[in-house]
């Protein structure tokens, strides 16, 4: 392999101009050699209007293609999995988009599939990668809040359009596979960088998937008519350690975005704002009453900004592993432990999981 990874994108995805053209522009280590769509046409439209030298008419024909070392894909969250799994049977490494899989057990194969093949697969929660998310890392496991003992996240999207497929539950739709993967992931790193899950953060670097891991102690949907997708969903989830957890992840008609995490400790508290986009983000540290620290992302900027977005962070980590065999924190085994949270919150709140067939 030369010292760039070349990427092939599968679909032409609303979320791929963010999440890997502009980013893959500030990332050297890597460059976009292709793009598939199921119509040749738009594909070749795409294509030329990205300055994306060649493109197909199916996801097939990308897959097969030796000019590609990996494989992006943003494609609706019920083809994650499969998808996912053509591509490691081609031998191409992947960045999936989350959620990881419709399920666990989806999510499960993926891995085994992975670690069969010896390829990367880093599921693209982009955010875990941010200086500002590393920041409240550091914070968490240097003391500086005591003993955490509570985090809470918020996610919201304002989705207007009720035909939007993440409405559709046949597409593995949902506010808590669409928001929920990003909450429930960012309080299990906080309880990790708490030392709650010391052992399944350890493990999941080993490869491991057999450490302690949370639980879902309540949950409660508003489901759209039908119940059989949650426009809103809320959920408990406990701890090793005695730590507690709670998420809201939203769907609304109007409204603005939101992505809040705030971690209580014996000794202080913090806020991090916007934590899916850590590189518009805010850290506020709290103690004794008095702000102990203000940050945002600019204070620790590395890069011009378009090199110091979530998103180029990633790539840079997706390089990273795919050259030099780094290690990364978004595996598949991690992402079988999330998956499994949201099947474990979908039975909580009485609705199916997504990937099975609703009674």
């Amino acid at each position: 392999m030369s010292e760039q990874v070349r990427i092939g994108i599968l679909g032409t995805a609303r979320i791929t101009g963010r999440a890997l053209l502009a980013a893959a522009r500030a990332v050297p280590s890597v460059s976009v050699a292709a793009v598939a769509g199921r119509d040749a046409s738009r594909a070749a439209a795409f294509a030329a209007q990205q300055g994306i030298q060649t493109s197909f008419g199916s996801y097939e024909e990308l897959v097969a293609w030796p000019g590609v070392d990996a494989v992006y894909v943003p494609l609706p969250n019920s083809l994650h999995a499969p998808w996912t799994l053509r591509a490691l049977a081609a031998g191409k490494h992947v960045l999936c988009e989350k959620p990881f899989a419709s399920n666990a057990a989806e999510a499960a194969a993926v891995q085994a599939a992975a670690e069969a093949c010896g390829a990367v697969v880093m599921e693209a929660m982009h955010y875990r990668y941010h200086p500002l998310v590393l920041h409240l890392e550091s914070v968490i496991g240097d003391g500086a809040l005591g003993t955490v003992r509570h985090a809470q996240a918020w996610t919201s999207w304002a989705i207007g359009n009720p035909d939007d497929i993440r409405y559709d539950y046949a597409l593995g739709g949902g506010a808590l596979m669409d928001g929920g993967c990003y909450a429930i992931d960012c309080l299990r790193l906080v309880a990790q960088a708490a030392g709650a899950t010391a052992g399944e953060a350890a493990g999941e670097a080993a490869g491991e998937a057999d450490q302690p891991v949370p639980g879902v102690t309540g949950a409660l949907a508003d489901p759209l008519p039908g119940g059989l997708v949650d426009r809103s969903m809320a959920a408990r989830l406990g701890f090793p350690g005695g730590m507690t957890g709670w998420f809201e992840s939203s769907f609304t008609r109007d409204g603005e975005f939101r992505a809040d995490v705030h971690v209580i400790g014996d000794e202080g508290h913090l806020w991090l704002r916007n934590f899916i986009n850590a590189h518009e983000g805010r850290l506020v540290v709290t103690r004794n009453g008095s702000v102990a620290s203000d940050e945002t992302a600019a204070d620790l900027r590395r890069y011009d900004e378009a090199g110091d977005t979530t998103f180029a962070w990633q790539l840079r980590a997706f390089a990273a592993a795919v050259l030099d065999g780094s290690p990364f924190p978004t595996t598949a085994a991690s992402a079988v432990t999330t998956m499994g949270l949201i099947d474990d919150a979908y039975q909580a709140a009485g609705m199916p999981l997504r990937g099975s067939a609703p009674s």
